[in-house]
């Protein structure tokens, strides 16, 4: 029977379950080891995972994408294979993308998406966030659970990225679409060519080639003109090619950073006993669980770099072309780093050293976005609830769960988790409706109170249909609504996009598309459906 430790962590789907307990085995081996018949070495530590993170210079990037385990598309020779590298980029799975750039061309890339991560457009986004994530929790709560990874999880994220690089609303749909049915990076069945006509990457690359050909020609007041029309550091202005591939990389990989930690911490939240209730009395808390569960179980599980000149790890010779594989998770859980690793601890001291981000050049530009993003939900979800559990029909019982994986060697995320939710007692659920808790108010007078509107004056009955408090769902299941929507919105109903909002108001889908539902449309709209009788 072959050793846990020499097991192929590239191929074996049992490794996916628990990934930890391999890279304990491995750890046994040494902090760097080859794993035996491999061509590629293994890092364990945390102290040599920083050290090979803050050295671009004898190590690249370019094999992050296709992992260690990949062969290289010629024969390294030469103590410096630089020149190697750059002749064969093309031929790398994804060697034109950011994640695999190395030099100044990474450099000169990485302006372009910095300018997108400002302080003050991400203060702009986190109001999208706060907006959206209200909406949608608020109907997972009136629903008493929720599927989070598909039917929160990803959509939130798609939209949240949709919004920040300024996707048309019209074509976000078709974005989260394209999310929902690709493979994850880094897929243990093996990795679809990025080149193919149907790869996800190749269909949003089409989208994203017309949106940069268009804002070059006609610029407009949006984020999509400002990213098309952005010029490097040194003053010149990038081919097409590289914004399309920048804004493709930068879509799709915002999905799985964000996505993969909110289901990673909610199982925390679930299975740490007394965790949700300690959470709920003071929310200031759940920045420190984001940056446990980064470290515990952060959704990106390793990484890949390529010895591009002779070098070292710490005293060990590292020729020119050897493959590296670094084990993230592994240095996360470094019993040389962290005292008592394996353990969840709220108030674990220097947290925010942990590598999950990565470090040095390459860190995740998105690491900020990802922060706002499950910080924010999660406080929705722990506002909304008084009890948060696994549906154990699915997942079994507390201590006996049972969970399924992505199959990829890149990411740590669940494929679905099944969440049963308990309101908070008196809190209000109807879209638009106080997000405090309103304990004072008896339930009968409660329901007597109309919710405010999400904006725009609205003139009608409260016992009638209203573009503020009345579900898309409810809408469209009225023949004579129906015809008013599309009466105002020709062609609304039977729009395929709308689908992902029957859950939404109208007055919440106008922060998605403001230029289409304007208010003087909505009160049109609101002025019809009063005339509209009621079951």
């Amino acid at each position: 029977m072959t050793e846990l430790a020499d097991r192929d962590y590239f191929t074996d789907h049992e490794i996916l379950v628990d990934p930890y307990a391999y890279f304990e085995a491995v750890r046994g081996k040494g902090r760097v080891y080859q794993p035996e018949g491999k061509d590629y070495l293994m890092v364990m530590g945390f102290e040599e995972t920083l050290e090979i993170m803050r050295n671009s210079e004898d190590f690249s990037a370019i094999i992050g994408l296709q992992g260690a385990s990949a062969p290289l598309p010629f024969t390294p020779h030469g103590p410096d294979i630089t020149a190697q590298i750059e002749a064969h980029r093309g031929e790398f799975h994804g060697g034109d993308l950011l994640v695999n750039l190395d030099d100044n061309a990474h450099v000169q890339l990485r302006a372009l998406v910095n300018r997108l991560f400002t302080p003050s457009r991400l203060k702009a986004n986190e109001e999208f966030i706060q907006a959206f994530s209200d909406e949608l929790v608020r109907d997972a709560v009136a629903n008493g659970g929720v599927e989070l990874v598909r039917t929160i999880a990803t959509p939130f994220v798609t939209l949240v990225i949709a919004d920040l690089l300024g996707i048309p609303a019209e074509d976000r749909q078709k974005f989260m679409d394209i999310i929902q049915d690709a493979p994850p990076p880094g897929n243990l069945d093996g990795e679809l060519d990025l080149n193919a006509e149907d790869h996800p990457f190749m269909i949003m690359g089409g989208y994203f080639a017309q949106y940069v050909a268009e804002r070059r020609a006609d610029p407009k007041q949006d984020i999509l003109s400002e990213l098309a029309n952005a010029v490097y550091p040194d003053g010149t202005l990038p081919d097409e090619m590289a914004i399309v591939k920048l804004g493709m990389f930068m879509f799709g990989a915002g999905q799985d950073t964000s996505a993969k930690l909110l289901g990673n911490a909610m199982r925390y939240i679930v299975d740490q006993p007394g965790l949700q209730d300690k959470l709920r009395a003071d929310p200031k808390l759940v920045p420190a669980l984001i940056e446990e569960v980064l470290r515990l179980e952060g959704s990106t599980k390793q990484t890949a770099r390529l010895a591009r000149r002779d070098t070292k790890i710490g005293d060990i010779p590292v020729p020119a072309g050897t493959k590296i594989m670094l084990s993230i998770a592994a240095a996360n859980r470094d019993p040389a780093r962290w005292e008592d690793p394996q353990a969840f601890k709220l108030d674990r001291p220097k947290i925010r050293e942990h590598v999950a981000f990565g470090r040095s050049a390459h860190t995740c530009a998105g690491a900020p976005l990802a922060r706002v993003e499950v910080r924010i939900i999660l406080e929705k979800l722990l506002q909304y609830t008084a009890d948060i559990d696994l549906d154990a029909e699915v997942h079994g019982p507390r201590g006996a769960r049972k969970l399924d994986f992505e199959p990829s060697f890149i990411i740590r995320g669940l494929s679905e988790l099944h969440l049963k939710l308990t309101p908070a007692a008196g809190v209000d659920l109807s879209p638009g409706g106080s997000p405090m808790i309103q304990k004072s108010v008896p339930a009968a007078s409660a329901r007597a109170v109309p919710p405010a509107p999400v904006s725009g004056p609205v003139s009608v009955p409260v016992a009638g249909y209203s573009t503020a408090s009345t579900k898309l769902a409810k809408l469209l299941s009225d023949p004579g609504a129906k015809a008013v929507l599309d009466q105002h919105f020709p062609g609304i109903t039977a729009d395929k996009r709308i689908g992902m909002a029957k859950s939404m108001t109208l007055r919440a889908i106008q922060k998605f598309a403001p230029g289409q539902f304007t208010d003087e449309a909505l009160d049109a709209v609101d002025r019809d459906l009063a005339l509209l009788p009621v079951d």
